[in-house]
């Protein structure tokens, strides 16, 4: 049995597959009688090539393809295009007829491919402009937010400057008061220690005089016998004196 199905190819975790002939013992990656086209999923929307005239004759000739394969074909237009055919061997119509029947399904399944793809650049297309009001309306939001926290500020600081003159003005008034209060203040207390200090003063004064006294008595004959040595020189520098002159 001879089936048209799919082969593996690509790398890792990007696949594609060419759409094979193949008997039904060989293995799915193995010989092939003839490809028929590609099929690539990594695209959006699916990529799919069929040489539709190869497709349809050897589904003519008994060709069974897998689900997956079939669907492919489908989408393609390949089963529609055997149907007429077989319509068209059978004389049902002719093949004119089956021609046009299969260009005017083409047209239409070209113009819904490329309403699709309209349909998926739009899509695109909203969702960039959609992230970028997003991310306008954020920075509008943290715009608002720095500049309340500015006018919040701004009064506190005209408040102060406001304030400043005034409170210089009520500081130079208080600063006479101020010192008037702490002249009273510490005058009671200057005479408080004067007061306190006078009997130790008294005392000390008192103890001290005997010393003194003997200290001065201790000095007497001293100083007399000075005196007495003295008073010689002293009487020869006055007589000296009017003879000089």
């Amino acid at each position: 049995m001879v089936r048209i199905r799919l082969a593996r190819r690509g790398r890792k975790q990007a696949a594609m597959y060419d759409i094979v002939v193949a008997d039904a013992r060989a293995p799915r990656d193995g010989r092939f009688i003839e490809k028929l086209g590609t099929y690539n999923p990594n695209t959006d929307p699916a990529t799919v090539l069929v040489n539709v005239e190869k497709a349809v004759k050897w589904l003519l000739n008994g060709a069974q393809p897998t689900d997956t394969t079939r669907s492919l074909l489908s989408h393609q237009g390949v089963m529609l295009r055997k149907h007429l055919q077989v319509g068209v061997n059978k004389g049902s119509i002719t093949q004119e007829v089956a021609d046009a029947r299969f260009e005017a399904w083409l047209q239409e399944k070209a113009s819904k491919v490329e309403g699709k793809k309209d349909g998926l650049v739009k899509t695109q297309v909203d969702a960039k402009q959609a992230a970028l009001d997003a991310e306008r309306k954020v920075n509008a939001t943290r715009a608002a937010a720095i500049a309340k926290k500015n006018v919040v500020e701004a009064p506190v600081e005209e408040v102060v400057a406001e304030a400043a003159p005034v409170v210089e003005e009520v500081v130079a008034e208080a600063a006479p008061v101020a010192e008037e209060v702490v002249a009273e203040a510490a005058a009671p207390v200057a005479e408080e220690v004067v007061a306190e200090a006078a009997p130790v003063v008294e005392e000390v004064v008192a103890e001290a005089a005997p010393v003194v006294e003997e200290v001065v008595a201790e000095a007497a004959p001293v100083v007399e016998e000075v005196v007495a040595e003295a008073a010689p020189v002293t009487e020869a520098t006055a007589e000296e004196k009017p003879a000089a002159e």
